[in-house]
C-alpha cells in the first residue's frame, strides 16, 4: 500500500501538487524511484511539486533526492547573490531575515537558465520566510499588452559592475574562474566583458524578455528587469548611490535591449502582475519542493527566527546556444 497521499496546494489554479507521507519514515529517494513518471508529468501540470511529511534528516538525502531525476547537479556560476556551497547543493540566497527577494525565475537575468529548482526546508522560521511562487505563463498574461509588447520587442539588457566593497564582486560571481577564464565564459554566451581600474569588472548582456516553455508552449514571462532596474532600490537607497556615482555603474542596472531606458511605470505593472499571481504557503521542517524553473517564479519573504533552506539547480535550456 503507498503511504502517500495526493492533492493540490492551490487546487482552484492547479498550482502545486502536494504529496504527504501519511506514515512515518518514508524515504523520499526510495518513493521518487518508484514514482518518477508521476512526479514528472505532475509537476509539468502544476508547475512545482512538494512532498511533505517524508523522512528527509539532512541535505544528503535531499541530494540523493534530486538525483533519482537523472540530472546532473548544476554549479551556480555567474551568479547574482551570495550563496554558499553544502555538499553538492547550495545555500538560498543569503540576504539578511528582514529583506524580501522580489518573485523572478533563476538566471533569467542571463541567456541560459535551469529546467528545474529543488528545495529543501531544513529549518522553517518562527514565522514568515515562505518561498511564494507564480505562475509565469499567468503573469505574462496580465501584463498589459502595450508593456509586453515593448518588452518582447527589445528584450532586456543588463548592465552589472562588479568591485570591492558593493555588490558581490567577480570572483563570487565566476567561482573558481581566473580573468581568462571569466571572458572564454562571457565570450560563450554574448557578454560584453569591461575590466575597469582597482580589479572591477562591467559586463553587459541582451537577452530574452519573454520565452516559449519547451513542453507547454506556453508564452512565460522570464527576466529580472524588475530586480535590476534602479527602480527596485528604495527611495533613500536610489538617491544616495546617484549622488555617488551615474546609473551605468550601480552594481546592477537594466534597460530594454536597444539601450533605452524602461519607464519605472512599466515595471510597476510588472510588479504589480507578480503581486496578483503570488502563491505562498509555509514551510514545514523536512519539506522537498520541486518547481518548473520556467513554469514557476519564486521568491523569499521576510521571516522571524533560525531558517535554512538548500536549493539545488539542474537541466539547462536558453535562449541561445552556447559555444
Amino acid at each position: 500500500m503507498d503511504d502517500v497521499k495526493e492533492s493540490c496546494l492551490f487546487p482552484e489554479r492547479d498550482r502545486v501538487a502536494l504529496y504527504e507521507a501519511t506514515a512515518p519514515g518514508v524515504s523520499p529517494v526510495e518513493w521518487a524511484m518508484a514514482n518518477v513518471e508521476r512526479l514528472n508529468a505532475r509537476l509539468v501540470t502544476a508547475g512545482a511539486v512538494l512532498l511533505r511529511g517524508f523522512d528527509v534528516p539532512d541535505a544528503s538525502v535531499f541530494s540523493g533526492f534530486v538525483k533519482v531525476f537523472g540530472e546532473e547537479l548544476a554549479e551556480y556560476t555567474y551568479r547574482s547573490t551570495p550563496r554558499s556551497k553544502v555538499g553538492d547543493v547550495y545555500t538560498s540566497t543569503e540576504y539578511p531575515a528582514s529583506e524580501v527577494i522580489p518573485l523572478h525565475n533563476e538566471n533569467s537575468y542571463t541567456s541560459r537558465w535551469p529546467q528545474r529548482l529543488w528545495f529543501y526546508s531544513a529549518v522553517a522560521a518562527q514565522s514568515g520566510g515562505e518561498t511564494p511562487l507564480a505562475d509565469s505563463h499567468a503573469v505574462y498574461q496580465r501584463i498589459p499588452a502595450d508593456v509586453r509588447e515593448r518588452f518582447e520587442r527589445h528584450g532586456v539588457r543588463y548592465v552589472r559592475n562588479y568591485r570591492a566593497g558593493m555588490g558581490i564582486s567577480w570572483e563570487e560571481t565566476f567561482p573558481g574562474m581566473d580573468r581568462a577564464a571569466v571572458e572564454r565564459f562571457c565570450g560563450e554566451r554574448g557578454i560584453v566583458v569591461e575590466w575597469q581600474p582597482g580589479n572591477g569588472l562591467r559586463t553587459t548582456e541582451t537577452c530574452q524578455a519573454v520565452a516559449t516553455h519547451p513542453v507547454t508552449g506556453k508564452q512565460v514571462w522570464l527576466n529580472q528587469a524588475h530586480l535590476f532596474h534602479v527602480s527596485s532600490l528604495n527611495e533613500a537607497t536610489r538617491l544616495a548611490l546617484l549622488e555617488l556615482m551615474a546609473e551605468e555603474e550601480l552594481p546592477r542596472s537594466a534597460y530594454f535591449g536597444d539601450g533605452s531606458r524602461i519607464d519605472d511605470a512599466d515595471l510597476a505593472a510588472v510588479r504589480g502582475a507578480y503581486e496578483a499571481e503570488t502563491l505562498a504557503f509555509p514551510w514545514q521542517a523536512g519539506d522537498l519542493l520541486m518547481v518548473d524553473n520556467m513554469a514557476m517564479a519564486h521568491g523569499r519573504n521576510s521571516f522571524v527566527g533560525p531558517r535554512k533552506v538548500l536549493v539545488a539547480m539542474t537541466g539547462s535550456h536558453g535562449s541561445r546556444q552556447t559555444g
